[in-house]
């Protein structure tokens, strides 16, 4: 890894960069090994230069945002992770038009659309993720998603930025064009509709109160962690399988809500990984549904 540390130093400050750093701190599950080097970008072009370097030494590479999709696996991720976090997270307006940067959360795009009077992002204000990944995976709750409201997107593809329209962005249920060909949402621009703070912020109130009432917000997970089968919905198979409340060592389907494992506190990347293979099975058993995991689970096991 010293070449690739020595590739940070002609475009980063050190205090960028952090060694054998603990992934439980960056994921909302709090599990996971230590990566062998974590790069925290402050532009565009620092991404894609840190990309390059890794190319060049050989090491594999991962971007992620604050964790809120992920599991990393308890060895831990040999190679770079390149967190898009505060050093990428200005929002601004123009017009009806927010831009917002990679590493803001979703709820902060939110927050300051409602704060300028533009609808649009409501249902976005509970998701606990990030613009760029919500944008690569099309984030969405209540009937809302964001390619709803995209204009486009800068996406690094293949080492080069490119703005992509929403048509080029190919977006779906949880899949767009650069989740599937590996590129990197670095910002994006939505087209929002003037309204009164006041009655956007109420819409937000109830839709947040919503989610509290129905999901384990008081323990560590991932959100959904399973994506919705065609003509089925996860959480309901799963509790039809009799599998709410079950557990493997500290991982938990929640009690609240069968889409979600939960963390009890001391559980393991082997625990939810444990507990996701033994409700793939069951669900499998019962009705014949393959439950495919929303999670993205990397890293190497202990």
């Amino acid at each position: 890894m010293d070449r690739i540390i020595e590739a940070f130093s002609t475009f980063a400050r050190p205090n960028q960069i952090l060694l054998n750093e603990p992934m439980s701190r960056h994921t909302t599950f709090r599990v996971g090994g230590p990566a062998d080097v974590m790069f925290l970008p402050e532009s565009g072009a620092q991404v894609a230069a840190a990309l390059k370097a890794a190319q060049d030494a050989g090491v594999p590479a991962y971007v992620i945002g604050n964790g809120s999709n992920l599991l990393v696996k308890d060895g831990g991720i040999r190679g770079l992770v390149i967190a898009l976090g505060e050093g990428m997270s200005a929002v601004s307006r123009e017009g009806n038009t927010v831009t917002a940067q990679a590493g803001a959360s979703l709820a902060r795009v939110a927050a300051f659309a409602q704060s300028e009077g533009l609808s649009g992002l409501e249902f976005a204000s509970g998701i606990p993720g990030t613009l760029g990944g919500g944008c690569a995976m099309n984030a969405g709750a209540y009937g809302g998603q964001l390619s709803d409201c995209l204009i486009d997107a800068r996406v690094l593809m293949g080492g080069e930025a490119r703005t992509l329209t929403v048509s080029e962005m190919e977006m779906g249920y949880r899949t767009t064009r650069p989740l599937r060909e590996g590129g990197v949402v670095l910002s994006a621009r939505f087209a929002l509709t003037a309204d009164d703070p006041g009655a956007i912020a109420a819409r937000m109130k109830e839709l947040n109160a919503r989610r509290r009432d129905k999901q384990p917000l008081n323990y560590p997970s991932a959100g959904s962690t399973f994506k919705r089968p065609e003509g089925h919905f996860a959480g309901a198979l799963i509790e039809g399988a009799g599998l709410k409340g079950r557990s493997v060592g500290g991982a938990q389907v929640s009690e609240k809500h069968a889409g979600f494992i939960i963390n009890t506190g001391s559980a393991a990347a082997a625990d939810i990984l444990g507990l996701i293979r033994l409700v793939q099975a069951e669900v499998r058993e019962k009705y014949g549904v393959e439950l495919e995991t929303e999670v993205r689970i990397i890293g190497e096991d202990a």
